[in-house]
């Protein structure tokens, strides 16, 4: 979850080793994460999903150079994976995509 707080996501520094942690966003979106343990002692059952990714989440900065501030800021961070260097996408948009401590894909995006 460090790497969201880079983000701006309002996650607390002493909430890194919790096994359930929940966010609002200021647009009201809720997220959450839940440890692999916890979601076992939920269903035992559960097996991790193999292949791509989990999930991937998408943030939209206010400019092109947010997108590459906030790029570099995950790289060099070490709480981020370049997986895509930032670039002007055809579809009108600054577009980078790092992948988080787990490998799960941070899309960062702003309008040209």
């Amino acid at each position: 979850m460090p790497c969201y707080r880079l983000l701006g996501l309002a996650i607390g520094e002493n909430q890194d080793a919790e096994a359930y942690v929940e966010v609002i966003t200021p647009n009201g979106y809720r997220l959450s994460w839940n440890t692999e343990a916890m979601i076992r002692g939920i269903d035992p059952g559960w097996t991790p999903p193999s292949g791509n990714a989990r999930v991937s989440l998408a943030f939209k900065c206010d400019s092109p150079a947010e997108v590459d501030a906030a790029y570099r800021k995950l790289i060099d961070s070490g709480l981020g994976a370049s997986h895509t260097e930032p670039w002007d996408a055809l579809w009108g948009q600054r577009y980078a995509v790092v992948k988080d401590p787990d490998g799960n894909a941070v899309d960062l995006f702003a309008p040209l």
